[in-house]
């Protein structure tokens, strides 16, 4: 088909001039019906960028699929609205799913933000702790670190440290003892308790 008869084509003509890979043939449809399909797919979307996609998709399907375009169930104009239509529509429940999505996010994070807070300060409580335990005696320090910080009972911090279990018991209670005092003037009282 020459190029100069793309404007007097019918819809069939130019769709079969498509499906042979005439570019002129394509930028005559979107002529013709870009216009249309991308307010309506405005009207529907509001977002401008959100229409543009639309309609570029559109007529890229028409590109890639010229195929599915049947002229005896309608227009050309009529079948890129319904494309235009459904692909908006489409794009308004992603739309709506993602913000949807977003709040919800956004209303865990707010409500779970006792949880960040929390974690914020057992951080600042960690600190604390480490500062106490390196300030103790290697004996009670030792021990304790064992017991506490690496899971071993009495019995296997004495085993370990090569002491008797009683001695490991004494030395862990006056660590943590001291621990809970110096913990108590850095104003994190009852965090650490004698179990």
């Amino acid at each position: 088909m020459a190029i100069d008869g793309l404007q007097e084509a019918s819809d069939g003509a130019l769709v079969v001039a498509i499906a042979r890979y005439h570019e002129e043939a394509l930028a005559e449809a979107y002529r013709r019906y870009g216009g249309a399909v991308y307010a309506l797919a405005r009207r529907l979307l509001v977002d401008q960028a959100l229409a543009e996609e639309v309609v570029q998709e559109v007529f890229l399907r028409l590109w890639t699929r010229p195929d599915r375009y049947d002229p005896e169930r309608g227009s050309l104009r009529s079948y890129l609205l319904a494309q235009s239509h459904g692909r908006a529509v489409d794009m308004l429940r992603s739309e709506t799913s993602r913000k949807r999505r977003e709040e919800r996010e956004a209303r865990e994070t707010a409500e779970g933000g006792y949880d960040i807070e929390r974690e914020v300060l057992d951080l600042a409580i960690g600190e604390h702790v480490k500062e106490v335990l390196d300030k103790l005696p290697v004996e009670e320090r030792q021990a304790i670190e064992l017991a506490y910080f690496g899971g071993l009972t009495y019995r296997q911090v004495a085993v370990r440290l090569d002491q008797p279990e009683g001695t490991v018991k004494s030395r862990i209670r006056t660590g943590l003892k001291r621990m809970r005092a110096d913990l108590v003037d850095a104003g994190i009282g009852g965090v650490w308790s004698e179990s």
